[in-house]
């Protein structure tokens, strides 16, 4: 069937399989970074109900290290904090690559369709 569409559209229609790629690998880092957020927000959520005065432990890769209340609950803030940033640029990114993707269907349609009258060419 590639042989039927002309080299210019061919061109486009890779760009649009690039896309549709880097959209997948956009949402998925987006959910990743959304799970984590929430998994954060229940952490800080359960650090409210716990007496600031307790014994606390914080994971460091393999090993729990002691640590208090303050720390503990400046480190959840921030980590949420960074989270949220997180999935704000990811959901801008989301958009931007969506917003890219139609663009170039619609170029593709227009190079298939033959363009007649087509504003704002390529």
């Amino acid at each position: 069937m590639q042989g039927n569409i002309p080299p210019e559209a061919q061109e486009t229609l890779q760009e649009l399989q690039s896309l549709q790629e880097q959209a997948q690998q956009v949402a998925v880092q987006k959910t990743e970074a959304e799970r984590a957020l929430r998994e954060a927000e229940n952490a800080s959520e359960t650090l409210e109900e716990v007496d600031a005065e307790a014994t606390m432990y914080q994971e460091v890769g393999d090993l729990l290290i002691e640590t208090n209340y303050a720390d503990a609950e400046e480190e959840l803030k921030n980590r949420i904090s960074n989270l949220q940033i997180r999935v704000d640029t990811l959901e801008k990114q989301e958009n931007r690559v969506e917003s890219q993707f139609e663009e170039l269907q619609q170029e593709l349609q227009q190079k298939l369709g033959g363009g007649v009258g087509g504003a704002g060419g390529a």
